[in-house]
């Protein structure tokens, strides 16, 4: 079982993010893990969208590694997953902005603001991720 680490390898994939699951869980760190959807959902050098407890996440897959980010480009504010992921990037379709997908930080303009990436993690066959707390905890999507 991972025991979370963001460097772990787990059946040849190394992650970053984790899966969707009915419930939150905790590990050792305290941090609130919830599983968003099935590792096979995710193509390598493809995203999806998932709301998650008032978040609209990206979740990336690139070179092997799971990502999670904030699914709204910081210039274009437009989906994020509906860009291109290649070579640990993932490009706006609306202007071209690329972020990395390790840090969120973008490459160049027209962007010049990162977004937030937020850890994740696979367990099994799911995508797990830990978000921080929204304000008013809102109820979960």
């Amino acid at each position: 079982m991972p025991s979370g680490d963001a460097d772990e390898e787990l059946q040849g994939i190394s992650v970053t993010a984790s899966t969707h699951q009915d419930t939150p869980t905790e590990d050792s760190d305290s941090r609130r893990w919830k599983a968003v959807c099935p590792l096979d959902t995710l193509a390598d050098d493809g995203s999806v969208h998932v709301d998650v407890t008032g978040y609209a996440v990206c979740l990336a897959r690139s070179r092997g590694t799971v990502h999670a980010l904030l699914d709204v480009c910081s210039h274009g504010q437009v989906a994020l997953s509906d860009g291109d992921v290649e070579d640990g990037y993932i490009e706006c379709w609306l202007h071209g902005s690329r972020f990395s997908l390790d840090t969120g930080v973008p490459t160049g303009p027209p962007a010049t603001q990162p977004v937030p990436v937020y850890p994740v993690r696979v367990v099994g066959d799911r995508i797990e991720i830990s978000l921080p707390a929204a304000p008013d905890d809102p109820a979960p999507c």
